[in-house]
């Protein structure tokens, strides 16, 4: 009899971590909201967990917002979820509200992430190798550099450098532009063979398609190692305890720098929308669809990788 009641039991509790394996996340969850700031490697990262969401029966919101905005709509809860925390770069703004609780880290999504100024190779042939040696060739440089868009970490990091003389840079000025423009700008600059200073980034077809190379010995401005950098995903407070099934894949979306670097090239190079490229990377690449949905369920608690492998046509 002890015997007969000890295998019920076990097989009771088997069903019930099954069930609670595939536990469905409430109705409330059903529309994940993300901010995207518009940047290409985040715009793919974000791409992906968007399909791999509307696979699973959610319905994902995804809005462009500057980094300042996105921030205060995590705090205020009108954002959901962050995939583009850049880290040391948006320390200043992230930790204070991490550490008040008015923001959450979920998860590192990319390590071997690297930031910092950047010029062309020839610049750097002729001796523009060092933060020191910028201020060596402000006149050949116009007394520009070339940064990203207003309100960024970057710029604001850069902006500091210019008003503190940091590396005698006071007198030059900051071009702030769009990932787009600034990119065109020190394209057309090295194509001219003339010398350029811009705030540059990996993952990113730019470290592929430009003879570039980064600066060094910047006394870690741009963080650790010259600009060493991981990204990490955040959400609003309380996120992942509401809707844990989105908190597990979120958790799961780690990404590598070969992932994003092609996702890149074929949205920037290939004229590809992010949409039809992450669509073809991820029926290219079904193992990485089965990592990332390990634990994860549909909306009602069917199993995930099946049901977005069906979806793709795999």
């Amino acid at each position: 009899m002890i015997s007969r009641i000890f295998v019920a039991c076990v097989t009771l509790s088997a069903t019930l971590m099954s069930s609670s394996a595939f536990a469905a996340d409430p109705a409330s969850c059903a529309k994940p909201r993300f901010s995207d700031v518009g940047w290409t490697d985040i715009t793919a990262t974000t791409e992906i967990a968007r399909q791999l969401l509307d696979g699973l029966g959610y319905k994902p919101e995804v809005s462009v917002l500057s980094v300042a905005i996105t921030f205060k709509a995590l705090e205020n809860g009108d954002r959901d979820v962050f995939l583009g925390n850049w880290m040391p770069l948006q320390e200043p703004t992230q930790a204070p509200l991490v550490k008040a609780g008015k923001v959450e880290i979920v998860a590192t999504n990319l390590k071997d992430a690297r930031i910092g100024f950047a010029t062309s190779k020839d610049a750097y042939d002729a001796g523009l190798k060092t933060y020191a040696d910028i201020a060596k060739f402000k006149d050949k440089l116009g007394g520009k550099i070339y940064g990203i868009e207003a309100g960024s970490g970057a710029n604001n990091t850069i902006a500091k450098m210019i008003a503190d003389n940091t590396f005698g840079l006071k007198g030059f000025d900051l071009v702030e532009s769009s990932e787009q423009g600034m990119l065109a700008q020190a394209t057309q600059k090295i194509r001219q063979k003339e010398p350029v200073v811009f705030f540059g980034w990996q993952p990113h077809p730019m470290n592929v398609n430009l003879p570039m190379v980064y600066l060094t010995d910047g006394n870690d401005v741009f963080g650790p190692n010259d600009g060493g950098a991981t990204v990490v995903t955040l959400s609003r407070p309380g996120y992942a305890k509401d809707c844990p099934n989105v908190g597990r894949l979120l958790s799961n979306l780690v990404f590598e720098v070969k992932t994003e670097n092609q996702l890149m090239s074929d949205i920037l190079d290939k004229g590809m929308t992010a949409d039809a490229a992450v669509r073809a990377w991820l029926k290219a690449n079904p193992a990485a669809v089965d990592a990332w949905l390990a634990g994860v369920t549909t909306l009602d608690g069917k199993p995930g990788a099946a049901a977005v492998k069906s979806g793709l046509g795999l």
